[in-house]
Formats: structure tokens, C-alpha cells, sequence
């Protein structure tokens, strides 16, 4: 991975968590039609920061809407969380598409979600790519640049990505604000790159884990790695799925515990 040291530092950069300073984030809006996976009232009233679903691998106009609306309500941030377009495989499926097409399709979801976010009286305030793009992104540096590329297109919008990544790395030449982020709730490779989601041990189910790993996150202590190595994970914007089974509860929990240990929960952006 690119060499992208310091984009993480404001999160814990102190042997502790008192006086440390995070944000927590979750994917709200993943839903179509009739159909709703994400508890997005109750995790509004927990998060600083909403990666909404722009269309492509969940979230329709009406949904965009509400959940711009009762964001804006509560004073969390919008992000825009771009896709594939794989709405059958919610977004969670390997796919190559030309530079050029994603840098349009990237821009296309912003500008969508920007429409409801200013009806709400807000506004898109950073990007953060979904699932397989997101993972793509991470070690190919012509779709990560086609991801900047489209941010670009839309609007100068700091890029919420894995710490050392191509994303960070070409955000960061681009002049973007390059947001490191982390994952209480995903196992990490020994390298700091997260466990496939098709490998065994992949997603942290237990709830005390996901917690403590937050605090770890957060006071700069770090992981252990899914084969029991210290991994160092600095970040400023800590996630929780949101499609987790009881997400809205465990990030409720997350949030108590954090600050509970001396960490301030505000949004980066």
C-alpha cells in the first residue's frame, strides 16, 4: 500500500484516550423500495457522521431524501457512500469499470445525494466509497484515482478511506482532505487491511469485542490482527455497519464507552 502515515494522527496519537478526539460513523439508507436494512432513525440520534447510500448498491430518492432530512435534523454530517452499480450484490461484488465511466458514476452519486441534502438545508460533506470499491481501492491506483477523479468532478469533498491506501494517497496528491478510518466491527489482515468478507472470522460479532476495540481504535493502542499480531489502526473517523444485526444498540454502546474513557465524539468534517 501507498505510504500515507500522519492521515490518521488527530485520533490517538497518546498512550491513552483522555483528550483524544473521534469521529463515528455509519451506512444509513441502505434500503429499496419497501424494503429496510438499516435502522437509520435510532442510529441518527448516535452518530456524528451518515454515509448515505446513493443508489448503486442500496438506497432509492425517497430513502435519500428522508435520511437527509432527519440528518440534517439532528446535526450528523452527510457523506456520500459510492458504489459499484451492483444493486443485486449490494455493492459487495468485484467489478472493473473504465476509469472514465467510474469518475462519471462517482459524480453522478454525489450529485444526487447533494440535491436532498440541500433540500434539507445542508450539504454532501465528504465521500466514502462502498464495499468492493472501497476495498478496490485500497491497493489499485487507477480506481482510486477514478474515485478522486469523480469527487473532483463534484465538488473539492475530503475522501474518508483505510489508513495507507491508493484512496488516501491520491486524495492527498489531489489537494483533498484524505480522512483515515477504522473498523471496530472487521478483523484486520497483519499488513492493516481488512479481512475479506467471504473468509472466516471476517466480521467481529461479539458485542464487548467490537466495544473494546473501539477504545483500543480510539487511544491509539490498536488491534490484534486476525492471526493475533499488534496492528497499529490510527484513525479520525472510527465505523460501525450499519446493516449489522443491532447496529443502532452497538453503536449506542460504542459512544458511551468511548466517551466514557475520555474520548470527544465529533464529527471531522
Amino acid at each position: 500500500m501507498a505510504d500515507n502515515a500522519g492521515n490518521g494522527s488527530a485520533a490517538g496519537s497518546g498512550s491513552g484516550a483522555a483528550g483524544a478526539v473521534v469521529d463515528l460513523n455509519a451506512d444509513l439508507g441502505e434500503g429499496f423500495g419497501r424494503w429496510h436494512l438499516t435502522d437509520d432513525d435510532a442510529l441518527l440520534e448516535v452518530v456524528t457522521s451518515a454515509n448515505v447510500a446513493c443508489g448503486f448498491h442500496a438506497g432509492d430518492p425517497a430513502t435519500m431524501r428522508r435520511v437527509c432530512e432527519r440528518a440534517a435534523a439532528s446535526g450528523v454530517r452527510i457523506g456520500a457512500q459510492v458504489s459499484y452499480r451492483d444493486l443485486a450484490g449490494f455493492g459487495r461484488r468485484a467489478m472493473d469499470v473504465p476509469p472514465d465511466e467510474l469518475a462519471a458514476e462517482v459524480a453522478y452519486q454525489i450529485g444526487a445525494l447533494e440535491v436532498f441534502a440541500r433540500a434539507a438545508g445542508a450539504q454532501v460533506a465528504y465521500v466514502k466509497p462502498h464495499g468492493a470499491l472501497y476495498n478496490r481501492a485500497v491497493h489499485d491506483a487507477e480506481q482510486a484515482a477514478a474515485i478522486v477523479d469523480g469527487v473532483l468532478l463534484a465538488g473539492r469533498l475530503p475522501v474518508l478511506g483505510l489508513p495507507g491506501s491508493e484512496l488516501l494517497a491520491a486524495a492527498s496528491a489531489a489537494g483533498l482532505p484524505a480522512v483515515a478510518e477504522a473498523f471496530a466491527d472487521r478483523a484486520y489482515t497483519p499488513r492493516g487491511t481488512l479481512v475479506p468478507r467471504r473468509e472466516p472470522g471476517a466480521v467481529v460479532g461479539e458485542p464487548e469485542a467490537v466495544v473494546e476495540r473501539a477504545v483500543r481504535i480510539a487511544s491509539g493502542a490498536g488491534v490484534a490482527a486476525v492471526d493475533g499480531q499488534p496492528v497499529a489502526v490510527a484513525a479520525r473517523s472510527l465505523c460501525v455497519h450499519g446493516d449489522t444485526p443491532g447496529a443502532a444498540q452497538l453503536a449506542a454502546r460504542v459512544r458511551e464507552a468511548l466517551e466514557g474513557a475520555g474520548v470527544r465524539v465529533v464529527a471531522f468534517v
